[in-house]
């Protein structure tokens, strides 16, 4: 549990770090702060339902773009300015650091290894937020035709 806590702590404050870097100011600061916050919240609340790593970033990656999404469009905000920051989080340093420890020692079987497994979470983390930002134009894409198509049969 306290590890939990120290987590939070330390996911809310490298997000706090992104959102200076963003120019964030007062509202738009807390939400992308609070972000990086809700990101590995997420991501500690899916360990005990899925074991594999991939499927927890897949999930949280997606929670956060969805979060993201809702506050960009609240906000008139480009919905990278909240993503960004909230996704730090869920960045594999751990992974990444492990690949390239195995490099520098000239480990190859075990760099590769590594490597791919880093590049797996980085690509359920793009999933994630792929999938979102997709269904999320298209969905909108169908309620702006399908209120055109309506006027548009109304005259």
């Amino acid at each position: 549990m306290e590890q939990s806590i120290i987590q939070l702590i330390t996911a809310t404050l490298g997000s706090f770090g992104f959102s200076v870097l963003y120019n964030h100011r007062s509202n738009k600061l807390i939400i992308a702060t609070l972000g990086g916050l809700f990101s590995w919240l997420v991501y500690l609340l899916l360990e005990p339902l899925f074991p594999s790593e991939s499927i927890r970033y897949l999930i949280s990656s997606s929670a956060i773009t969805i979060y993201a999404e809702i506050f960009a469009r609240v906000l008139r905000t480009p919905t990278t300015s909240f993503l960004v920051p909230s996704i730090i989080p869920l960045v594999p340093g751990r992974a990444l650091y492990y690949t390239m420890n195995y490099a520098l020692h000239s480990q190859w079987p075990e760099c590769v290894e590594s490597a791919m497994y880093t590049m797996q979470l980085a690509l359920f983390i793009a999933v994630g937020i792929i999938a979102v930002t997709t269904s999320i134009r298209i969905l909108h894409s169908i309620s702006v035709n399908s209120k055109h198509h309506s006027v548009y049969h109304r005259r």
